[in-house]
């Protein structure tokens, strides 16, 4: 493993931002955590997904967002159960694409 790529796994479980020699949207960047790093490509988490579900909040407070009053409003201002699930990107960034890495100073 080269000098680059062993600094690169210093980062691994920090949110950084890679910039690629790409165009488009690619040009402007990937940020998120950085998973792993391997002599090919890194990858990246860009979104992470929705937490796994809680049973005991669940039979208090409803299973989806809008129990808790976040989601929109439905009839008489009792929020609607809408389930507002995401699930999550992830990045795979060829190692030869990479033209800047950005992290925090601490």
């Amino acid at each position: 493993m080269n000098n680059d790529i062993f600094n690169l796994c210093h980062f691994i479980g920090e949110t950084v931002t890679i910039f690629t020699a790409s165009g488009g949207a690619s040009g402007c960047g990937f940020s998120g955590v950085l998973l792993s790093v391997n002599p090919c490509f890194i990858r990246l988490m860009t979104r992470q997904g929705t937490p796994p579900a809680n049973p005991i909040s669940e039979s208090f407070c409803g299973s989806f967002a809008g129990a808790m009053g976040s989601g929109p409003k439905g009839h008489n201002g009792i929020p609607d159960m809408i389930p507002s699930f995401t699930v999550g990107s992830v990045c795979d960034i060829p190692i030869e694409k990479i033209v800047s890495f950005c992290h925090n100073a601490v």
